[in-house]
């Protein structure tokens, strides 16, 4: 292999996606796969996406990965409807197997000419120096002890952690991992059945008039997921406790959904297990050349809380940053004589998902005693959360809204732009928060929606103008008026790569603004015109570089909280 390849330790949907978004940016990675290869099939482990990871990851890397949305969320106590919450493509997250995810990405994998899987590659050495990172592997089903005899060995420029909640990388580099163990469980069963309502999702509360909850989500092919919760710590669920539960839960739902006599349709049983919810979190994501990703980095599930896609965010967030130093420092960009910059950049990815990611497990440990309290119908406040009942927190959770699930806003990013570096207009969207994913128009010609330009498709770098009736004209009619010419003439000359495209309207923004988007779709500004000094800040900043108003106090190494 190259020295200059990306070591990626994990082969799970974290590791394989970082991997296939490291080839859309043009760099090369190595995954280093502890298993053979083979994604056994698991029904009951299944994974929700959130509309804007969806897209960022384009939902399916391979073409005919079964995946399904839900018109509606229902939330019930005992036999009464409490909310109902309407869905549609923009809101409504994608469930799917995780074990087809998996499938989808190496498929998409092995496309690609800069991306490379090695099967039976257990890691047992690390290594960092100034240049890069050297890394040994035993195969697979040879002793466990660590030695320099015998193995492979691996050089690359950096290394990333994707190895789980178990990571061998973590515990390599002397990393900490603080929480609290077994925060919530679940018995959780697959079964093909027809249930009195289709592509709906059901929480229930107190079904049968006794404390306890079980919730009901489609799967594609007829398939649905059940969860019921079970004392955080308590005995072990039999198969035929397991069967029990199934039946008198498919009896009480038929019951309510078609009279009091009805029974409930035959099932098919797929799959069951114990899904046991941790709150976990690395007290560091980055040791000089070696990063931490997905479980290898925190344990979520609490309450909704979705680890495969924190864990994808993660991967969003690290994949254009590690691209654009591998660039850098490759001279594809211009050779960086600021090593601090780089230094900048790099750090921006612990400062800014770990505290997202601590963000949700302190709001998850202050909802879990509101609404595990037996009753708790009454509303309560969580910071950025607004007045929610519990069971509206719970919803806010599962369908990725609220301090509980919705995307996070790195308002405080190092990577922002200085106030006096530009001039900004207020759109409905704030400084580091996701876009709106609004149709938009490339120079090309070409149209679709804005989340589908992400990701290194078009470019490391989105500049939007917002350009009412430019859906109507073809692109050649425009493209030579007005401020257009100016503008395509900034974005060519930036130091990153960046794709122009034109939007007939955007929330809360004026004609001719000109949104600054990042690759994993966060806003850096809205600048009010074609401005080409400010879009340059835009990216200098972007590119860590040294603005007025930094100084190296701003990247010193934060106090460490348990969250």
């Amino acid at each position: 292999m190259s020295e200059s390849d990306v070591i990626i330790v994990g082969a799970g949907p974290s590791g394989l996606a970082l991997s296939l978004s490291l080839a859309r940016y043009g760099v090369p990675s190595l995954v280093l796969d502890s298993g053979d290869g083979h994604v056994a099939p698991r029904a009951a482990r299944s994974c929700l996406l959130r509309p804007d990871t969806a897209a960022w990851l384009q939902t399916s890397p391979e073409p005919g990965i079964p995946a399904t949305r839900w018109t509606r969320w229902r939330t019930q106590r005992r036999r009464q409807l409490v909310q109902d919450v309407e869905l549609s493509e923009e809101t409504s997250p994608v469930h799917l197997e995780q074990h087809a995810l998996e499938r989808g990405l190496r498929a998409a994998l092995a496309r690609e000419k800069l991306a490379r899987v090695v099967t039976g590659s257990h890691l047992d050495i690390l290594e960092q120096d100034a240049a890069g990172v050297t890394a040994h592997t035993r195969p697979r089903g040879s002793s466990g002890v660590a030695g320099r005899e015998g193995g492979t060995w691996w050089r690359g420029s950096y290394l990333v952690g994707c190895d789980g909640a178990r990571s061998t990388v973590r515990k390599l580099l002397g990393v900490r991992f603080t929480g609290r163990t077994a925060v919530e469980r679940h018995a959780v069963a697959a079964l093909r059945t027809r249930l009195p309502w289709e592509d709906q999702a059901l929480l229930h509360r107190d079904p049968d008039g006794t404390p306890g909850e079980v919730t009901a989500r489609p799967l594609p092919g007829g398939v649905w997921r059940l969860d019921w919760l079970l004392p955080p710590r308590g005995e072990l669920v039999t198969p035929e406790a397991l069967l029990d539960r199934v039946g008198t839960t498919l009896a009480q739902w038929y019951d309510t959904g078609h009279g009091e006599h009805a029974t409930p349709g035959p099932y098919e049983l797929l799959d069951t297990g114990v899904h046991t919810a941790h709150q976990r979190l690395a007290q560091r994501w980055r040791v000089d050349r070696a990063f931490l990703a997905g479980d290898a980095a925190h344990l979520v599930g609490a309450l909704g809380v979705q680890s495969v896609d924190e864990g994808l965010r993660d991967v969003a967030n690290l994949a254009w940053k590690l691209a654009l130093a591998w660039h850098e420092a490759g001279g594809a960009r211009g050779r960086r004589v600021d090593r601090d910059a780089t230094e900048t950049l790099l750090d921006s990815y612990e400062t800014e998902r770990r505290g997202a990611v601590g963000a949700r497990l302190r709001a998850v440990d202050q909802a879990l005693p509101l609404v595990r309290r037996a009753g708790g119908g009454l509303r309560t406040m969580l910071p950025g959360g607004g007045a929610r009942t519990p069971l509206e927190l719970l919803t806010d959770g599962h369908l990725g809204r609220g301090p509980l699930g919705a995307p996070a806003a790195y308002r405080r990013s190092p990577l922002a732009p200085a106030r006096n570096a530009v001039d900004t207009v207020l759109v409905d969207t704030a400084p580091g928060a996701p876009v709106h994913d609004v149709p938009v128009i490339a120079l090309t010609g070409e149209r679709g929606r804005l989340r589908g330009r992400l990701g290194g498709r078009g470019g490391e770098l989105l500049v939007l103008l917002v350009a009412p009736g430019t859906g109507v004209w073809d692109s050649r009619h425009w493209l030579s008026a007005g401020m257009m010419p100016e503008l395509v003439a900034a974005v060519e000359a930036l130091p990153l790569h960046a794709e122009l495209l034109v939007a007939e309207d955007y929330p809360g923004a004026a004609a001719h603004t000109v949104l600054v988007i990042r690759p994993d779709g966060h806003l850096v500004a809205a600048l009010p015109g074609p401005r080409t000094a400010q879009l340059r800040a835009c990216v200098d900043a972007l590119r860590g570089g040294t603005l007025p108003d930094r100084t190296p106090a701003s990247r010193e190494t934060p106090r460490r909280d348990r969250f």
